[in-house]
């Protein structure tokens, strides 16, 4: 026996020394092609979210801490609410919201400045929760997907094992050759549901904390400028 002909014997008896992914989502069911497709796509968007996110949140810690740091640096309070900068940056939008509430509530000639103290107070803090709501919008994808995914998966490796039963009943044996296979493939779209899911719960956790604290600084900046708008109403 040549060594060409020992060394294919040697390999055919080994077989396959590492998974193949593409392999097993080739030979797989179409159910549990399905289930890892979708299982795929949401991962591919929660980065998406994700990366977005963090994007999105850099940008306006910056612009915000860039406006507050002229707002309160300036005398011309008018022009540091102008509609441009309301339309780009939130802690314009906070402030804007207190203005215009104070100037609604001073136009009269009557003035309750109690009343108008609360109202002033309750627009600022409304707006920033609408902020607060506006920037966590498109995290409850991943709080969905990070509490589904693995029970997709899972549904996935229950359809797979089902039909390497049926292999089993089909082919009357049920040895490793018969049944691996299909088991496989079901494990595969666990692992994949946990891939998808893992990253999605971490992010989702730390995004929250993220926008709380970011709610939390727009909160403080909002009791500020409140204070200031309170001292003017002791003028009127």
């Amino acid at each position: 026996m040549t060594l060409t002909t020992l060394a294919a014997v040697s390999t055919q008896a080994v077989g396959p020394t590492r998974l193949d992914p593409l392999e097993l989502f080739l030979q797989a069911d179409i159910i549990v092609q399905a289930v890892m497709v979708g299982l795929i796509l949401a991962s591919i968007w929660s980065w998406t979210i994700i990366i977005a996110f963090v994007m999105r949140l850099g940008k306006l810690n910056s612009s915000s801490r860039e406006y507050e740091r002229d707002f309160w640096s300036t005398n011309d309070r008018e022009a540091m609410l102008s509609k441009a900068k309301r339309s780009a940056i939130p802690s314009a939008r906070v402030a804007g919201a207190g203005l215009d509430e104070w100037r609604r509530s001073t136009k009269n000639g009557a003035l309750d400045k109690p009343a108008a103290r609360e109202r002033i107070g309750a627009a600022m803090e409304s707006q920033v929760a609408e902020e607060a709501d506006d920037l966590a919008g498109k995290l409850t994808f991943l709080a969905t997907t990070g509490s589904v995914a693995p029970f997709v998966g899972l549904f996935g490796t229950v359809w797979g094992i089902m039909n390497s039963f049926f292999q089993i009943g089909a082919q009357q044996s049920a040895s490793l050759a018969v049944v691996a296979p299909g088991i496989a493939e079901a494990l595969f779209a666990t692992a994949i549901g946990l891939f998808a899911a893992i990253p999605a719960v971490i992010f989702y956790n730390r995004f929250s904390n993220s926008v709380n604290q970011y709610e939390a600084k727009l909160g403080r900046f909002a009791d500020k400028v409140h204070a200031g708008l309170s001292r003017e109403l002791d003028k009127v």
